[in-house]
């Protein structure tokens, strides 16, 4: 069940990444958007807000201000995106290193 769970938050996560504008962009700045390096940014700064989240909920838990399914949720979907920007990083990894053995 969590498999299928984690499985759906990534592709969630991946889908809502590459079809994140930023305010002030029209629809016909495509160009803009299939840029990989401001997708990538923007996938790490998703992360990091996640967390950023995540770790506000905990303290929030601590002070006795938040309920324990909202940090667990919290801490689950932060978990979900960083295990995504991992493989992401891996299969990215993978690809440069298949294609240095590539002959020339």
């Amino acid at each position: 069940m969590t498999t299928s769970l984690s499985a759906t938050n990534a592709y969630n996560l991946a889908t809502s990444l590459a079809n994140q504008t930023k305010p002030g962009q029209n629809e016909n700045s495509g160009a803009e958007l299939s840029d990989f390096g401001k997708m990538l940014s923007s996938a790490v700064d998703s992360v990091v807000e996640n967390g950023k989240t995540a770790e506000t909920a905990v303290t929030q838990l601590a002070n006795g201000k938040a309920n324990m399914v909202d940090v667990v949720t919290a801490v689950a979907e932060t978990e979900v995106a960083l295990e995504t920007m991992v493989a992401l990083r891996d299969r990215v990894i993978s690809a440069y290193e298949e294609i240095l053995r590539m002959p020339i």
